[in-house]
């Protein structure tokens, strides 16, 4: 059985959907830290913070985890990264480290920072590493949080984690730098994952995630077609490969099924109506396997 992490925080609503939806329920009350999942693949279960999450999962306490590549990173924990989960609380899944400063000020770049600048940021060794590379020294001090409110009283500069850039902007800042692009990842020791059988149920847990995901925002087309309207309707349809069609039992219609972006549909159903499709069916599709 697998031990698994899963974390807290902004991530932690989006990463029990996810598990809800791929049939792997996270059941825990109010506050625990010790729930479960009714699965015969996995064992103990703990939400932890995830910046502790990779290093946990490299010492062995866990087989698999989820944490953003931006902690693996800056943990520098030696582990395996099985799986990209994009998601997030804005649903695109993609967060920037980013280097800010105050919007009034005449850096526009990162390379331009004076030397010596005080960063206030949450990351760091990923902090150090970049402005090392641009060759500018510079004074790094450890944020428990609020980064934001320490410039320009505290601190000339700030890194910091976002998606839109929309609270920066709330707070008077400005990106002049992106430090790296990060998503969720499911992460495995490297010694469970070598163990067949234990490669074996985290292959079967990231499909079920991933079938997830790749469903996220399609739906199920399925309509009946006259056999003079065929070529006319097909010619129109998204499909994932092409289109499924078989011809309906003592009849000139035929059966067509396929799967497109639920945002597209508002728009295609009057148009499949008008080339004579009939019977249209929209689904909701919870996985998509491939």
């Amino acid at each position: 059985m697998l031990n698994l992490a899963l974390p807290k925080g902004s991530l932690e609503e989006q990463t029990l959907s996810l598990f809800r939806a791929a049939d792997l329920e996270v059941k825990a009350a109010y506050r625990e830290y010790n729930p479960r999942i009714d699965d015969p693949r996995i064992g103990k279960v703990k939400i932890l913070r995830p910046q502790e999450i990779p290093k946990y999962v490299e010492e062995g306490y866990f087989d698999l985890g989820i944490s953003g590549h931006d902690w693996v990173l800056e943990s520098g924990a030696d582990v395996t990264e099985i799986a990209e989960l994009p998601y997030s609380r804005q649903g695109t899944g993609i967060v920037r480290i980013v280097v800010a400063v105050p919007i009034d000020s005449e850096i526009d770049d990162a390379k331009d920072i004076r030397p010596n600048s005080r960063i206030s940021t949450e990351f760091p060794n990923l902090t150090k590493e970049y402005f090392q590379r641009l060759g500018i020294p510079v004074r790094i001090f450890y944020s428990h949080g609020a980064t934001e409110a320490k410039v320009p009283e505290l601190m000339d500069i700030i890194v910091d984690l976002t998606e839109t850039g929309e609270t920066l902007r709330r707070n008077g800042l400005k990106i002049v730098g992106t430090i790296l692009e990060s998503s969720p990842r499911l992460i495995a020791n490297e010694s469970s994952w070598n163990d067949p059988e234990k490669r074996k149920a985290m292959e079967e847990i990231r499909t079920l995630l991933l079938g997830v995901i790749a469903a996220r925002g399609k739906v199920l087309l399925s309509m009946n077609v006259p056999e003079d309207k065929l070529d006319s309707v097909v010619e129109m349809l998204p499909a994932m490969k092409k289109p499924t069609i078989s011809r309906l039992y003592d009849s000139t219609y035929y059966a067509v099924e396929t799967v497109v972006d639920k945002k597209d549909v508002n728009v295609l159903l009057p148009k499949l109506k008008e080339s004579g499709a009939e019977d249209i069916l929209e689904l909701n599709i919870t996985k998509i396997v491939k």
